[in-house]
């Protein structure tokens, strides 16, 4: 995070503060201040000055900057901090982003914080803890407003008023029945120009839609996107009504979702943050590294099977980079139309076929515009029309199968259920390296008797 929206002034005048000890004055400017704000500052100062704020801010405070901070910053914060106090912090924070923080905490320490908390809020956050991590069950929150479909107007606004300031969200109201079923929805404003003795279950809207405690939180998420919602109800097998997720958790969960996706696309095991070290950093890139390293022997080793080839035709080897950067460069445009379709649920099983004809048609097309190019740059350059011939259809069907490789392996990937952002941009590339290399030095063989 960097202290980009809080100014220098106020930066130094709170720096003050805390130095001179004036607590009252501290607090005051300090809670003027917006939450994100307030965390933009906290997580850039030492550990020394944080020890001291801690004790000027109630915990119900602390827990509005801690929700403004990234869940990968968050775990020191917590283990510096007396544990009573970090236990009270919790307690105070809605339930979901209490749950991601503990996520991040070693399991002895979450076991002591629990322990201290009252059983009310420890017995709500351990219920969360046990959903599998990345599910609708491991995003939502219980704090929310459920009214029956038997009561009138008038009761659930007398009921409402007293639970809605322990509610995240009261723009909609989910009904349930006596058994606690989820049975409809009903908006804040209905139930406000509503006659006080009409019945919720006849203003209610039986259409609500709901997803399953054990739904994968990317597919929530592209369900509140498309139908626009500002929260969805989370229900078990039996459709009891256990919680929801509201907007504000879906655009976490999206930049969480575009990180990994693009970190993967770019051959990293996880996207690397500014404070980490080089040799984090060189831990979370190497894997891939070392099995590009492999492919890229494979490449060597398929050159030197044409050796023969290149020795007779020597001006051959010029044209190798031009081939593998194409096969590469188109592989990836392919790769990421294909992973964006994927990702978005854009495809169904005709879309796929679709996407693969219409890769083969644009592969097609580009090979032959950059063949026919690339023949006569070569005819003209080496004087040799055959060779020129050679290297532009190679390159024509280079970019056809490299297109449609790009597009396949995330498909595949897709459907063995493996993510298909691990097809990453460097994978492809050196596939589609070996592919090129494959085609040309194959053509080349075939055909060695028009080129010496």
């Amino acid at each position: 995070m960097e202290n980009n929206n809080v100014g220098q002034f106020f930066e130094d005048e709170l720096q003050m503060l805390v130095i001179n000890e004036q607590m009252e004055s501290f607090r005051a400017t300090f809670l003027a201040m917006h939450p994100y704000d307030q965390a933009l500052y906290f997580i850039e100062l030492p550990k020394e000055t944080r020890l001291k704020i801690y004790t000027y801010l109630s915990p119900e405070e602390t827990s509005g900057i801690m929700e403004h901070i990234e869940t990968d910053d968050i775990k020191p914060l917590f283990t510096e901090m007396d544990p009573r106090f970090a236990a009270m912090v919790i307690a105070e924070m809605a339930t979901d982003d209490a749950v991601d923080i503990l996520n991040e905490l070693e399991k002895d320490v979450v076991v002591s914080l629990l322990t201290i908390m009252d059983d009310k809020n420890a017995t709500e956050i351990k219920e969360l803890l046990h959903y599998e991590e990345k599910t609708a069950g491991s995003i939502m929150t219980t704090e929310f407003v459920a009214v029956y479909q038997s009561k009138t107007v008038k009761e659930t606004m007398k009921y409402l008023r007293a639970e809605a300031p322990e509610a995240e969200t009261i723009y909609y109201l989910y009904v349930i029945d006596e058994d606690k079923h989820l049975v409809g929805v009903l908006s804040l404003r209905d139930l406000i120009v509503a006659e006080a003795d009409e019945q919720i279950a006849d203003l209610m809207s039986e259409n609500v839609l709901a997803v399953s405690v054990a739904k994968d939180q990317e597919e929530v998420a592209q369900m509140i996107r498309d139908y626009d919602f500002l929260a969805l109800p989370v229900v078990d097998f039996q459709n009891h009504l256990l919680g929801i997720i509201t907007v504000d958790d879906i655009l976490d969960v999206m930049d969480e979702e575009a990180s990994d996706d693009y970190s993967k696309l770019a051959g990293v095991s996880d996207m690397d943050r500014p404070k980490d070290s080089a040799f984090i950093s060189a831990k979370k890139r190497l894997p891939w590294l070392i099995i590009l390293l492999f492919l890229g022997m494979l490449t060597a080793s398929l050159i030197g099977q044409f050796e023969e080839a290149l020795e007779q035709v020597a001006v051959l080897a010029i044209f190798i980079p031009l081939l593998a950067g194409m096969a590469g460069n188109t592989g990836t445009q392919a790769l990421a139309v294909a992973v964006r379709g994927l990702s978005s649920g854009d495809y169904g099983n005709q879309g796929k076929l679709k996407l693969m004809v219409r890769e083969a048609a644009t592969g097609l097309i580009n090979g032959f515009v950059c063949g026919t190019m690339l023949t006569t740059i070569v005819y003209f350059w080496q004087d040799d029309f055959f060779l020129g011939l050679l290297v532009g259809f190679s390159i024509m069907v280079t970019l056809v199968v490299a297109t449609l490789a790009g597009a396949l392996v995330p498909m595949i990937m897709d459907r063995l259920n493996i993510d298909p952002a691990v097809a990453s941009g460097p994978f492809i590339t050196t596939i589609n390296d070996i592919i090129s290399i494959l085609i040309y030095f194959g053509l080349a063989t075939t055909f060695m008797q028009y080129l010496v």
